[in-house]
Parts: C-alpha cells; structure tokens; sequence
C-alpha cells in the first residue's frame, strides 16, 4: 500500500470520516477539524505506521495532507539511505 493510502487510512480512522473526504490539499485545522489530542494520535499512529519519529516543530509545518505525506515520504528516503550507509 503506498504512503499517501496509508496515511489517509489512518487520518480517516482517527477523524472518523471516509478516506475520499481526504484529498492531498486539505488542510488538517481548517477542512478536517482536526484538534490537538487528534494531532497527538495522528503523530503517534505514523510513527508507529511507518517506524519514524516525528518532532512537535516538524510536525507543525504540515499543515495540508499533501505537505504530511511528502514529508513522511522524505522521512522513509532519508531512513532507507542511512541504512544502505549502515550496511
């Protein structure tokens, strides 16, 4: 399943919408209304989801669904190059 399924399968999980309400320009406060404790488990699932870690200020800057899954998709390059370095 590609990141941007995954993602927004755990963002409509939390949220309790439909997977096809999340589109990539939606934006978390405004369009979705997601909440504080919602940021809290949507940072915790992804993490969990794609075994990174995400800081408050990085995760801050997403602000759309687009922006979050770039940035995990970033998060997963950088982790996969360090490990072939590791290796």
């Amino acid at each position: 399943m590609s990141v941007e399924k995954r993602m927004k399968k755990i963002i409509a999980e939390i949220l309790g919408l439909n997977e096809k309400e999340i589109k990539r320009d939606s934006i978390f406060v405004d369009d979705l209304g997601v909440e504080s404790l919602d940021v809290v488990e949507m940072i915790a699932a992804m993490e969990e989801e794609f075994d990174i870690e995400i800081s408050d200020e990085e995760a801050e800057r997403n602000v759309t669904v687009g922006q979050a899954i770039d940035y995990i998709k970033e998060k997963l390059k950088k982790k996969r190059a360090s490990k072939g370095k590791k290796e």
